[in-house]
């Protein structure tokens, strides 16, 4: 097929989403243009440089490998070849005080690190292994289709999972099921705040998160997990696609139910036989679809996910003690969520992620420095908490914290380089509300009640990101890339033909 011939596919924004959507379409023979605001690619999976260190402005946990390795399939290519996976194990140590449990993806290892700091526990967590490994198989299929019309309802593969979606029970309330000790259930239920929710809120399907990791792992690419964005840009321009970065678009165009292309901000209008939105979904709806576009105050209704305060440092030492992930819980983890949840208080006990990378990748900070990549979970901006005024203040008490609690009890004094990203920062970035994770992932906001991947009114408009179904997390990001571009397939006739590895993976669940 000539270019002049190839339907054209215009994707606005390179983040991961459109990144998969923008690979796939161009190997199965479409004519792709990307269109990017930022100087570079990757959206919330972008590189960050701060004075010679590189950090990942967002995702640092890779798990579900498999989803990402089918992607790379689908276009005939090994992930492996591409990108240079590291099998972290242990994974995370979980800190509670004085307590600290490290977490592995093999069975055997963590059942007897579970004897060790919680006697009598490793019983419950064979049970819970077995359990939601069924669960697992029951409700991942539900995550490769569109949901777009009522009768997706009826597919056999949901009908399967209904018990487990139609539940008033959390995540928390199913690891009451297996463990006693309140410090254990959080080591376990910590994982739905990958979509910004609290384990007492969150959707009992949910309990499925920490069993990917437990089960496949959790995975670091050398050179960040941004390099993964990277290396899609790259195979997209080898495969033909066009990638225009620094082109921010100012409205979507339309004639009735038919999408037509975009304006740039710069006045130019690029013509397409299809597009694909991967720009922060509540943004977009807000202020791109110029006359259709969804009224803010009905957008603000819906619920959102937390949002994140950020630090990233560049060190004058390395810490080769402390490990690749840690999380630090608050004192009162419930209180803090129940904070964050409030959309109001901004907790004085936080709860810390903090990623030191470089005892794993010698590639991201000068010979005998470090990056430190620091993540609080926080209220979103909903209503508009002054961070200019105190974002210094509260990045001070994050670091005492951590002096306290961990092995690095000069950190302060160890830090030539920092920058600081805030819950209003992310908002002026074009993230609605400033939430980081998207829409929560609430039962009136998923499957179909959640943004559909083909956008509700228009014939030929796709949604890819955690906006739209499956929803927020990197391996889910990838099936919304993949099920749009199905869907765009669909559309034109064009045959492609589907990769399974996952069922290899769920037959071992």
């Amino acid at each position: 097929m000539s270019e002049g011939t190839k339907k054209h596919v215009l994707i606005v924004g390179a983040g991961p989403g459109g990144l998969t959507a923008g690979m796939l379409l161009t190997h199965r023979g479409f004519r792709v243009t990307i269109v990017e605001k930022s100087d570079r690619v990757g959206g919330r999976n972008s590189e960050l440089n701060v004075d010679g260190f590189s950090f990942d402005v967002g995702p640092t946990f890779l798990h579900q490998k498999f989803c990402l390795d089918e992607i790379y399939a689908e276009t005939g290519r090994d992930s492996g070849d591409h990108l240079d996976f590291v099998d972290l194990n242990p994974m995370t140590r979980l800190s509670w005080g004085d307590t600290a449990l490290h977490t592995y993806s093999d069975d055997t290892k963590m059942a007897a690190e579970l004897e060790r700091v919680f006697p009598g526990s490793s019983d419950g967590f064979r049970r819970y292994m077995v359990e939601q490994g069924d669960k697992f198989r029951t409700i991942y299929p539900c995550l490769q289709h569109p949901y777009h019309k009522l009768t997706a309802f009826l597919r056999p593969t949901l009908l399967r999972a209904l018990p487990h979606v139609l539940t008033t029970r959390s995540v928390h309330d199913v690891l009451g099921d297996y463990f006693q000790d309140e410090r254990l259930k959080l080591a376990f239920t910590f994982q739905a705040k990958y979509l910004g929710m609290s384990p007492w809120h969150c959707p009992a399907l949910f309990s499925i998160l920490s069993f990917t990791e437990y089960r496949y792992g959790v995975y670091h690419v050398q050179g960040g997990l941004n390099r993964i964005s990277q290396s899609m840009a790259s195979i997209f321009g080898e495969s033909g696609g066009e990638l225009r970065l620094s082109s921010p678009v100012k409205q979507l165009l339309y004639q009735g139910r038919q999408m037509t292309g975009v304006e740039l901000q710069n006045g130019e209008r690029i013509h397409a036989d299809a597009v694909v939105v991967n720009a922060d979904y509540g943004n977009a709806a807000t202020s791109l679809l110029n006359g259709r576009s969804i009224p803010e105050e009905s957008m603000r209704r819906k619920k959102f996910s937390c949002s994140t305060f950020m630090l990233y440092l560049g060190l004058d030492t390395i810490y080769p003690d402390e490990p690749h992930h840690h999380i630090l819980f608050a004192d009162d983890y419930k209180a803090n969520v129940a904070d964050i949840q409030s959309e109001r208080h901004v907790s004085e006990d936080m709860s810390i992620y903090v990623r030191n990378s470089c005892i794993t990748d010698p590639h991201v900070a000068p010979p005998g420095q470090s990056g430190l990549y620091i993540l609080v979970p926080t209220i979103n901006n909903r209503h508009q908490y002054d961070w200019e005024n105190q974002k210094e203040g509260y990045a001070d008490k994050i670091l005492a914290r951590i002096e306290q609690r961990t092995g690095m009890k000069d950190l302060r004094s160890r830090i030539i380089a920092k920058r600081i990203i805030t819950p209003a920062d992310w908002e002026s970035g074009s993230i609605f509300m400033g939430a980081t994770f998207n829409l929560a992932h609430t039962l009136t906001q998923m499957l179909y009640f959640r943004p559909h991947n083909r956008y509700q009114g228009f014939d030929n408009c796709y949604l890819v990101g955690g906006g739209t179904h499956p929803g927020s997390g990197l391996p889910t990001i990838y099936e919304s890339g993949r099920i749009s571009a199905n869907l765009i397939c669909d559309q034109f006739n064009m045959p492609y033909q589907p990769v399974d590895l996952a069922s290899g993976y769920l037959s071992q669940a």
